[in-house]
């Protein structure tokens, strides 16, 4: 590691105590007992004073905090603290704003608690999908720095494999590297390039097929509840997002949660993090990153809990599809006619992404 290789590598080793927590098996815990999810932070609170127990039994009684700091005191050493999946709770009990505020509040007692946090916490890195949940407008946890994938700075190339490494193991592997770049590709950040995503590359090789192993990692059953709430014409952006268009996007009014949609960006500022659009910061603009994620959208919009407004969609692009092949000029002509004046304003009547998206609306019903 390139940290291992800095001065101060050797003055920080094994100076300090480390509490390392998952919170996926503080809620599996939970689901197999039949508890709420409201019970996670005490059992989180519970297993880390067990721990400090065992080593230090004198400090039976007091409260967490309490005996953290204790602890610190005893053996001179702060804790590092370590959460992976910080946000599966704001994910599981994502209907619940109770229980996501008393986790938030544990956390904040914490890493935001000036009689607890400067006397234990040396460092606390947490990890996960989501950025730090919003409480109103600001962060309910305030002092951490992020690296969202919306910006993730020096981390980038670490979100994913790059693109020299994708072509190394396609080499070493026997399979194409252009099939890995179509069907992978689109994850790009500056001064990085493209990043791919690893798990599906991995299994694409060891299958020695190239396919959507989405399926296999998230639920995309859900992605039709985020479109069929529609926000401002969501499921017309979809279609266009399919066809190839880029989408302007503001991601600042993101309350860093499942339920609180104030919008069609909320819906899409949360794909982008989920992996399903890739962002250009330049441009402000997000759009489907390549044929593994697109696989995964047409899938969406052909299953069976497609809302009627799908279904008009859907029967738009297939009547227009025949009167193409059977060379109906008037009618293909007011089918475009329509188009062009429900989704693009006077303004932009004849502008490039207007007439690409008349275009490839015939690639909806190719889909579907």
């Amino acid at each position: 590691m390139v940290w291992a290789q800095t001065s101060l590598f050797g003055v920080q080793w094994n100076q300090y105590h480390v509490i390392n927590l998952d919170i996926t098996g503080f809620i599996s815990d939970v689901a197999e007992m039949d508890l709420p999810f409201s019970k996670v932070p005490n059992m989180i609170a519970n297993a880390v004073y067990k721990e400090l127990a065992e080593s230090y039994p004198e400090l039976e009684g007091k409260s967490l905090k309490d005996a953290i700091i204790g602890y610190v005191e005893k053996t001179g050493r702060k804790f590092v603290f370590i959460i992976d999946e910080w946000d599966a709770m704001i994910r599981e009990a994502k209907q619940d704003a109770a229980v996501q505020r008393k986790y938030l509040n544990f956390l904040r007692g914490w890493f935001k608690n000036s009689s607890f946090t400067p006397k234990a916490v040396a460092a606390a890195l947490l990890t996960g999908i989501l950025p730090i949940k919003k409480d109103g407008s600001q962060s309910a946890i305030s002092d951490f720095i992020e690296y969202p994938i919306l910006d993730p700075d020096g981390f980038a190339a670490f979100t994913g494999f790059t693109e020299a490494e994708v072509k190394r193991l396609c080499e070493e592997h026997g399979v194409s590297f252009e099939d890995a770049r179509r069907w992978y590709d689109g994850y790009d950040f500056p001064d990085i390039g493209a990043i791919y995503n690893p798990y599906s590359v991995m299994l694409a090789i060891r299958k020695r097929k190239f396919d959507s192993y989405w399926q296999k990692t998230s639920t995309a059953e859900s992605l039709m509840t985020y479109i069929n709430m529609d926000f401002e014409g969501m499921q017309e952006i979809i279609s266009r997002l399919i066809s190839g268009e880029e989408i302007e996007v503001d991601t600042e009014c993101f309350e860093n949660d499942f339920e609180s949609f104030k919008s069609r960006d909320d819906v899409l500022t949360l794909l982008i993090h989920l992996g399903y659009l890739t962002w250009n910061g330049e441009e402000r603009t997000a759009r489907i990153p390549n044929e593994e994620v697109r696989a995964e959208f047409r899938k969406i919009i052909k299953g069976r809990n497609v809302n009627r407004k799908w279904m008009e969609l859907i029967g738009r692009s297939q009547k227009l599809l025949e009167d193409t092949i059977a060379g109906n000029g008037t009618a293909v002509a007011n089918a475009i006619e329509e188009i062009r004046d429900t989704q693009y304003a006077p303004t932009y009547y004849n502008d490039e992404q207007a007439l690409r998206y008349v275009r490839n609306c015939l690639q909806i019903t190719d889909a579907s």
